[in-house]
């Protein structure tokens, strides 16, 4: 499959079947996440993996609540990514520089995530909105760390369509040699 396929195929899915999700395509997934570029290689992040079906349930909840996020529920396994403090020269640079690298970090390994899932058949979706002091609880994350974001995994339902990519126009989103 060419690159472009797979990123026209990637999309956020919000409508799981029941299959559960191979341990193996899990740590595959984590793998590439792991070989993620970072600032001065400082791999911000611990990744905690979850695929015991009580904790599933229980991270789903604190995904979902009366508004958003209905389709967690039906995940069948979670990735969280904790923010873990850069190394120095990363820090310094973040610093001199006013810029969060660490987040930036996050957002690449969770895409590259999502995009080795995406090739193994797997769906998935990058959540910002959640409760993070029960996910906390349940995982025995120190309070003082903080959680970048959930991706909920698990293979597409039956039916579930790819759907088109609206994205802007090469010319509204790309200028060359100047704003």
């Amino acid at each position: 499959m060419s690159f472009l396929t797979l990123i026209t195929q990637r999309q956020s899915v919000r409508k799981y079947s029941e299959r559960p999700v191979e341990k193996e395509k899990l740590l595959q997934c984590i793998e590439a996440l792991r070989l993620s570029p970072s600032a001065c290689n400082s791999q911000p992040w611990i990744v905690i993996a979850v695929d015991d079906p009580g904790t599933v349930s229980q991270m789903s909840t604190c995904a979902s609540d009366i508004v958003m996020n209905k389709f967690a529920l039906q995940a069948k396994a979670w990735v969280v990514l904790v923010i873990e403090p850069p190394n120095f020269t990363s820090w310094i640079g973040g610093k001199l520089k006013d810029r969060n690298f660490p987040l930036m970090d996050i957002g690449i390994a969770a895409n590259i995530f999502c995009m080795q899932a995406t090739e193994l058949g797997l769906g998935t979706c990058m959540i910002g909105w959640f409760n993070e002091r029960k996910v906390k609880e349940h995982l025995k994350i120190p309070k003082r760390k903080r959680i970048a974001l959930l991706i909920a995994v698990g293979y597409s339902a039956d039916g579930y369509k790819l759907r088109s990519k609206i994205r802007k126009s090469m010319n509204e989103m790309c200028h060359w040699n100047k704003y």
